[in-house]
C-alpha cells in the first residue's frame, strides 16, 4: 500500500509514513493534505483519497541527535565525493575503503576528523603509518559535516511517487534501482 511523505511546517521532509499513521494524523487534525493518489479508501460513510504528501500544521523541534549527520561508511565516501584523499582519484564505493589518519595504533579515534575515504592501493601503501610518516599528503582536512536535511533522510522505496519530487531536495540520496547498478 502506499506510503506518505510528511513534512514540517517548514516544508522540510521529516520521515515517511504508513498510509494508515497519516490517516491518524489527519482525523487529528494535525497535518493539510498537499497532494495525494489516485487510490481511495472507504469507510461506511466517507471516501478519502490517500495522501501522498502531508505537512503538519505545527512546528516540529527536532533534537540535535536527529540533525547530525549519521557516522558511516556510506557518509564518509559522499563528504569525501568518493575520491580518494591520497591520490585523488575518483572511484565506486566497492573500489574505496576508508583510512585512520592517526592510526589506532597510534592513539587514532574512528571519529569524523581521524577517518577518511581511501582507494584501496593508498590505503595499503600508507599502512600503520601517518601520512607525513608514509610521505603522502591529504586532499583536505576531514571534518564533521553539518547537518544537512538533504542527508538526513532516508527513504527505502524503490520508485519514489511522483508527487514527492516538489518536496524533496534535488541531492536527496534515495536507494538504488538495482536495474541501474
Amino acid at each position: 500500500m502506499e506510503m506518505t511523505l510528511l513534512l514540517n511546517s517548514t516544508y522540510e521532509p521529516l520521515r515517511v509514513l504508513h498510509w494508515q499513521k497519516a490517516i491518524t494524523l489527519l482525523w487529528q487534525g494535525k497535518v493539510e493534505v498537499l497532494e495525494v493518489y489516485d487510490r481511495q479508501i472507504h469507510g461506511i460513510s466517507i471516501s478519502i483519497k490517500l495522501p501522498s504528501v502531508m505537512r503538519l500544521l505545527k512546528l516540529v523541534k527536532l533534537k540535535e541527535s536527529h540533525r547530525a549527520v549519521k557516522f558511516s561508511r556510506i557518509n564518509i565516501f559522499t563528504r569525501d565525493g568518493y575520491c580518494c584523499q591520497y591520490c585523488k582519484r575518483k572511484f565506486r564505493t566497492e573500489e574505496l575503503t576508508f583510512d585512520h589518519v592517526v592510526p589506532i595504533a597510534k592513539g587514532g579515534r574512528k571519529t569524523w576528523e581521524n577517518i577518511v575515504t581511501a582507494c584501496w592501493r593508498c590505503n595499503n601503501r600508507k599502512s600503520g603509518r601517518t601520512p607525513e610518516e608514509a610521505n603522502m599528503r591529504l586532499i583536505k582536512k576531514p571534518v564533521k559535516p553539518r547537518w544537512s536535511p538533504t542527508v538526513t533522510i532516508t527513504i527505502g522505496i524503490r520508485n519514489t511517487p511522483e508527487s514527492w519530487r516538489d518536496y524533496l531536495y534535488w541531492n536527496l540520496e534515495l536507494d538504488a534501482d538495482p536495474a541501474e547498478t
